[in-house]
């Protein structure tokens, strides 16, 4: 078995200090939408903060699961704690889900007892600029997580970016208020954001239980095929049982190697260490590499079945 690792202190340091970012910037954003609903009083904007209540309870989870996921194997989980990351994930996507009922609750109570918006203007740009400063925040997390490999940083770069797609859609709904003057486009944007937001929880919980499940990856399984063909044929080596699969910052290999049956013990496993080596430098990720040794002419007799 090998197992190499590309993650630098420096990577760790950047995610921890992207995930505090999004903390103080989602913390901020909230005290913002939640004073221009204050002052207007709109259905949209209120979705729009109710979104980021839900935000901000997301990023703590996701921080503490950050923190937890580069703890080292130990006794009790000999593993790691990397699966946090999905955990981490699906919770976020369940928030989600739930500010987005949340959000058609509320709108729907709010509009049966009359619609009243004061000072829009001031809404409209309270919620433009949070748009604008989720937007670079949610790039930022995104290509943060995509370069350290973190599904946590990704999956809570998407949800920001969800909250700037919502606001950018309040702003564009508000505007249509001022200028038609029909209040009820308030409340029919407030639910179409919650129907925007259902969809992006509903995604990132599928991802969820997709990584929790060992759902196979096709590109990931291509890239390590790619990967072995080439020494595959230098080594003189057959291959069958390859399995792939992600835990969410490292990607786990198994594969059954076979040698002839007159090869030496020691130079089979020289070949099958110098194939692990070769997976773990090239595939640039975090890579843990298992290898079976089985005899070429026999393994189909003792298994009692054709591979």
């Amino acid at each position: 078995m090998s197992t190499v690792t590309v993650r630098t202190a420096e990577e760790r340091r950047q995610n921890h200090y992207a995930m505090r970012l999004s903390l103080v910037v989602g913390a901020a954003m909230l005290i913002g939408k939640g004073s221009a609903y204050y002052l207007t009083g709109s259905a949209a904007i209120l979705s729009d903060a109710i979104e980021s209540v839900i935000h901000v309870l997301a990023v703590a989870f996701a921080a503490f699961s950050l923190h937890l996921s580069v703890k080292p194997p130990d006794t009790r989980f000999p593993y790691g704690y990397e699966r946090i990351a999905f955990f981490s994930a699906g919770f976020e996507g369940a928030l989600i889900v739930l500010a987005a009922f949340s959000i058609i609750w509320t709108v729907a109570d709010k509009w049966s007892h009359g619609l009243q918006i004061e000072r829009l203007g001031t809404g409209v740009l309270v919620v433009l600029a949070a748009s604008l400063v989720n937007g670079a925040l949610g790039w930022h997390l995104i290509r943060t997580g995509r370069r350290t490999n973190s599904i946590i940083l990704e999956a809570n770069g998407k949800h920001v970016l969800t909250d700037c797609w919502t606001s950018v859609g309040v702003v564009g709904g508000l505007c249509l208020v001022l200028v038609t003057g029909w209040l009820p486009f308030d409340p029919i944007l407030a639910i179409a954001v919650a129907v925007n937001i259902l969809w992006s929880g509903a995604h990132l919980m599928y991802r969820s239980v997709g990584g929790l499940m060992d759902y196979t990856d096709p590109q990931r399984t291509s890239r390590v095929l790619a990967a072995i063909e080439p020494l595959r044929r230098e080594l003189r080596i057959e291959h069958h049982g390859l399995r792939v699969r992600h835990t969410g910052q490292r990607t786990l290999i198994e594969i059954h190697l076979l040698f002839p049956f007159a090869m030496t013990l020691g130079d089979a496993h020289r070949r099958a260490t110098v194939l692990e080596k070769h997976l773990a430098s090239v595939l640039g990720e975090e890579v843990e590499v298992v290898t079976h040794l089985e005899s070429l002419e026999d393994h189909a007799a003792v298994h009692g079945r054709t591979h």
